[in-house]
């Protein structure tokens, strides 16, 4: 069986802009990051249901993790074209308007991350900053008291820009794309810029 015969083999994910490209490193560390959520919770099922010994940890822990994973897999995918697409329409056009349509497409992902970051900068100010101004992390007020909200309210923040920054790198690619040629990825088009 040659090698493009097998339907579940490994694609490598490749970033399609020199931003993306930073962000493929950082998969492991978040995939590494679903595993420990698993490992967390299996250590909180058995502590609480097998000892009658709850943490006081496990939840808010794994709750911060698993948003910190899926904000960062928003970049990834983008990152990498590996988002959802709705093609019923986008098949049925020609090569130019499918290029215009990507443009499109791009404007409106990143004015969208644009005003969901201008938000999330007000919920991640107030997270570190007290009204008077001065630095104090904004805790979970539970037994345990972590900072995770501040965290998860500054790492949302930040995503939000680089998928912002992404989106535009990806309308520039696709201005610059030929109408015809459809199959050259945006990395491409950017060059190593």
């Amino acid at each position: 069986m040659a090698s493009g015969d097998n339907p579940r083999e490994e694609v490598r994910d490749e970033a399609h802009d020199t931003l993306s490209r930073l962000l493929i490193p950082l998969a492991p560390v978040f995939a590494a990051a679903f595993l420990l959520i698993t490992a967390f919770t299996f250590y909180e099922v058995v502590m609480r249901y097998v000892f009658n010994a709850p943490t006081i940890w496990v939840h808010e822990t794994t709750t911060a993790l698993t948003a910190l994973c899926f904000a960062f897999g928003g970049a990834y995918c983008l990152g990498t074209n590996r988002h959802i697409r709705v093609v019923l329409i986008y098949d049925s056009v020609s090569p130019r308007v499918r290029r215009l349509l990507d443009v499109a497409i791009s404007l409106v992902g990143a004015a969208a991350c644009a005003l969901m970051a201008w938000a999330a900068w007000n919920f991640a100010y107030k997270a570190f900053f007290t009204p008077t101004g001065q630095m104090h992390l904004e805790t979970s007020g539970s037994a345990w008291n972590p900072p995770t909200p501040a965290i998860v309210k500054a790492v949302l923040f930040l995503i939000l820009c680089v998928m912002c920054i992404q989106f535009l790198l990806q309308a520039i690619a696709h201005l610059r794309r030929k109408p015809t040629d459809e199959n050259r990825s945006p990395e491409q088009e950017l060059g190593d810029a």
